[in-house]
């Protein structure tokens, strides 16, 4: 199957000449081609002819206008199904460039969705399908859609593709066989919920297996404010960056994908629920592995705080925290003989001492009340979190101890050996 065309939407904050240096940085990372909306961008805002040298264009009619000059220059033309008003809406494109599309306001059946369809097309027109996703139940429907769509319209014209807090997983399994695949440059702002990052689409083409004709389970991290991960640069590839809302639902999403993936890592806020969920007797997991019609879990991250427990070689050591990373330090502090006390918000009084590690993710509002008295303070984010939470380490008095890599490289080790078990 050939891959699919990789679109990244240009960000309505980026007019002018950067809008070209946009389209040259995407092109040179991947992308296939840029859309251009009218909900986004003004005719003047944007010089068509200078980003089409770097980029073909796809332009989008969203509520407004289609410029004369952007359809001119256009690769395709997409134009929705309805109006407005819901009545039929013009699928007016030249020859060999109509994108015609349609944006459900709801969930549709299958049948719902052919329905839609019936309308007569061009024979070289593109066919374009989205839908919200209110659950992670729905993607079984989508990929039903997908196939019936492509049994009318053939497999080279069609993309379907769901939106929504929880949609990511859905739109890789579906990438696998649309024609198009809307992905997001990275940065803050997304074009739809759901959208994998660019940069992550072109790591799994670039180790894709080309002569399999089953394409593998895929494998995916699970988590919350997940940007930083590094996970899908080290890990075999479909690899995906499956970042949920906290009270997202988790649960039911793993059910949803047991048929479509191989393993999944698990970080915060999950740990403690997966745990549950799955039956676990541990008391917070950060590895699934599938076997058969079910999850097995892990914790990996023991791996992890034996390799901190060990750099810090304290005999008594504070945690800052008790959720996941807590449970697995707490199950290896006992072999090396390291007293630990858990130290939790409200315990918090007078300046801490000696060693300890934090535990909490950087998005969690720190104490007020929090000092440190020349405490040396391991660290067991990394990247740009580890970063911020050493400086808040530094702020509050305290010696921060940058040890995110090594908890994390030894978890991954054995992660990927559970993983290469999977069946």
């Amino acid at each position: 199957m050939t891959p699919a065309t990789r679109v990244v939407t240009l960000p309505p904050t980026v007019l002018g000449d950067d809008a070209v240096r946009f389209a040259r940085e995407c092109q040179r990372r991947g992308a296939d081609v840029l859309e251009l909306r009218t909900d986004l961008h003004s005719p003047e805002a944007v010089d068509v002819g200078d980003i089409r040298a770097a980029l073909p264009l796809l332009v989008s009619e969203r509520g407004r206008p289609l410029p004369p000059d952007w359809v001119s220059v256009a690769w395709r033309v997409d134009r929705d199904l309805k109006d407005t008003t819901g009545r039929h809406g013009s699928l007016d494109a030249p020859a060999g460039k109509l994108l015609a599309s349609h944006h459900a306001d709801r969930p549709l059946s299958t049948d719902e969705a052919l329905r839609l369809w019936e309308r007569e097309l061009p024979p070289d027109a593109l066919v374009k399908h989205v839908e919200p996703m209110t659950g992670p139940e729905h993607l079984g429907t989508l990929l039903e859609t997908q196939r019936k769509l492509m049994e009318r319209f053939g497999v080279l014209r069609v993309t379907v593709l769901g939106m929504g807090p929880v949609a990511l997983p859905a739109r890789a399994l579906l990438a696998r066989r649309n024609m198009l695949d809307y992905v997001a440059a990275g940065g803050s702002w997304a074009a739809a919920p759901g959208q994998r990052l660019l940069d992550d689409v072109v790591r799994e083409l670039k180790g894709a297996d080309r002569t399999t004709l089953e394409p593998p389970l895929r494998l995916g991290i699970l988590g919350t404010s997940i940007a930083h991960s590094r996970s899908p640069r080290i890990h075999r590839q479909p690899f995906d960056r499956i970042d949920i809302p906290e009270d997202g639902p988790v649960e039911a999403l793993v059910d949803s994908l047991l048929p479509h993936y191989a393993g999944f890592a698990v970080t915060s806020p999950f740990k403690l629920r997966l745990a549950k969920h799955t039956g676990s007797r541990l008391e917070a997991i950060n590895t699934l592995v599938r076997r058969g019609d079910r999850w097995e879990a892990f914790n990996t991250d023991t791996y992890g705080a034996l390799s901190v427990l060990d750099r810090l070689n304290a005999m008594d050591a504070f945690v800052l925290g008790d959720g996941g990373a807590t449970a697995a330090l707490r199950a290896v502090s006992g072999e090396i003989g390291c007293n630990l006390r858990i130290v939790r918000r409200a315990d918090i009084q007078a300046p801490l001492k000696g060693a300890g590690v934090w535990t909490w993710p950087d998005r969690v509002p720190v104490p007020e009340s929090l000092r440190f008295d020349r405490a040396r303070v391991a660290v067991i984010a990394y990247g740009a979190p580890g970063r911020r939470i050493a400086a808040e380490i530094s702020r509050r008095g305290g010696t921060p101890v940058l040890l995110g890599a090594a908890w994390f490289i030894a978890q991954a080790r054995r992660q990927r050996q559970i993983w290469e078990s999977a069946i």
